[in-house]
């Protein structure tokens, strides 16, 4: 195989109107193997200029050739980017290891997700449509609605699904028959340039899909925040998502979020534990807890609260810490440095307020993980709702265990959050499953597994989990606008 975005160091450059481009200022930052330590590359330092640049390009292309493309034009070209994708599969799925610390296992499995995201966008670029309505207006008006693409899209994404994360965005983009700048997390921007790459190799016309490099504060938030764009979808903390919406303001942007989470799981008595307990496990130590669903409160009825968090320790202390690219690794490292001491933070404070750590709760400094950001995976109990580690997003492998007495009281606790993007529950019993899942205040709610997600079922979260649906057709429709055309017979 061919590499053609090798993480040997060399600098790239950033993707603007179809062709290769350095950032006008001339700067560069570096991106690091979360494993090594070492530097893997170095990519154009994009701001408001280059913005610029890009959403004028994404302008002309609307308006221009893109806008004649018909929707089977638009279906053959996605199909022709999903087998691209799947030729360079092993590479995407090296880079993203490489580049964030997923293990190889994982971004290898996530073709079949990836692919069919892609085909299922290609699916849907042929069944747009609107509907004629008849209308109570005296004298013979015909009226129908036409679906319309919203326009030029801003898209910024977090680091830790760079593949998946950028297929979410552009595939609805292209579908619709919108254009797109994509902005990538700066401590993950290697495989978004490479999905360029590939895009362009399709025949994706020039300026439809353009991908700035840079950070937050330099080019996320003018993205946000300039005029040309009509519409901003963001994944990432909720914090940011709120200065988005505020930045939207200016011209009223169109705006979908899919924030943060706490997200609770609920392992009820009659459950069965040989099957709960690995699910429930890599429901919060999966990417190494880097995943906005990951289920780390983990609600326990007591009845089987000591035997549960025992076999869960026991799990825990056994997965295989180590550098993604290993295919035996099971927990990579955290992206950065910064993550990692953020994620030492929480695992004081938990100590600091009087929980027992069952295993794991310490950074690994031994051999060759000594320059990486690992930390093991931890499994806390005597945790109380109040404690920090049982409020806040942590984005690291941990789970708080919380014993409770009834249903009723766990819904109650599962639901006492500001989040609402996921939840999971564990009983063999249909009724619980059915009355549980009804009552928890989440956009996902999985009842004996986690983390199944499809293209044709929406995502999203409820409260400050954010708003807006990516996947089914409720994610096209957050590209599209609606218009209502009237036309008098004579």
């Amino acid at each position: 195989m061919t590499i053609r975005f090798p993480v040997d160091g060399r600098t790239r450059k950033m993707f603007i109107d179809g062709a290769w481009v350095e950032a006008r200022s001339g700067k560069l930052f570096e991106t690091r193997n979360p494993a090594t330590g070492e530097v893997i590359g170095r990519v154009p330092r994009g701001d408001a200029g280059d913005i610029g640049l890009a959403v004028t390009a994404a302008r002309r292309a609307f308006v221009g050739p893109w806008s004649r493309f018909k929707p089977f034009e638009r279906q053959a070209l996605l199909l022709r980017i999903a087998d691209l994708f799947e030729r360079h599969w092993e590479e995407i799925s090296q880079s993203d290891t490489t580049d964030m610390g997923m293990p190889i296992v994982r971004t290898r499995a996530n073709k079949l997700r990836v692919l069919g995201m892609l085909r299922y966008y290609a699916g849907m670029a042929t069944a747009i449509h609107g509907q004629t309505i008849d209308n109570s207006l005296p004298g013979d008006i015909v009226s129908f609605t036409r679906k319309e693409p919203v326009g030029v899209v801003g898209a910024i994404i977090p680091w830790n699904a760079p593949t998946a994360a950028s297929v979410w965005k552009i595939g609805p983009a292209l579908a619709t028959g919108c254009t797109i700048v994509l902005k990538p997390s700066e401590e993950a921007p290697l495989t978004p340039l490479l999905i360029a790459d590939l895009m362009n190799e399709a025949g994706v016309p020039p300026g439809v899909v353009n991908v700035v490099t840079g950070t937050g504060p330099e080019a996320g938030a003018p993205l946000a925040e300039h005029p040309g764009v009509d519409k901003i979808v963001f994944t990432g903390s909720t914090a940011t998502g709120q200065a988005i919406i505020r930045a939207s303001a200016g011209n009223l942007k169109r705006v979908s979020l899919e924030l943060g989470g706490k997200s609770p799981v609920i392992v009820c008595a009659d459950a069965d534990l040989d099957k709960a307990v690995p699910i429930a496990a890599m429901a919060a130590f999966a990417n190494s807890g880097q995943i906005c669903i990951a289920g780390s409160r983990l609600f326990v009825e007591r009845a089987i609260h000591d035997e549960l968090v025992e076999r869960l320790g026991k799990f825990a202390s056994a997965l295989k810490i180590g550098d993604g690219a290993d295919p035996s690794t099971e927990i990579g490292p955290l992206v950065s440095e910064r993550q990692l001491d953020k994620v030492e933070g929480f695992l004081k404070s938990g100590r600091d307020e009087g929980a027992k750590i069952v295993t794991g709760g310490r950074r690994l400094r031994e051999g060759n993980l000594a320059k990486g950001n690992f930390v093991e995976p931890t499994v806390f109990a005597g945790v109380s709702d109040n404690m920090q580690i049982a409020r806040d997003e942590i984005f690291g492998p941990v789970i708080s265990a919380l014993p409770f007495d009834t249903l009723d009281e766990a819904v109650e606790r599962a639901n006492a959050t500001p989040y609402g993007l996921a939840a999971g529950v564990f009983t063999r019993d249909v009724s619980k499953a059915h009355i549980v899942s009804r009552s928890l205040r989440a956009g996902s709610v999985w009842v004996n597994t986690y983390h199944a997600i499809d293209p044709a079922l929406p995502f999203g979260g409820y409260k400050m989990s954010g708003y807006g649906r990516e996947g089914g057709t409720e994610q096209l429709d957050e590209y599209l606008n609606t218009k209502g055309v009237w036309i008098k017979l004579d």
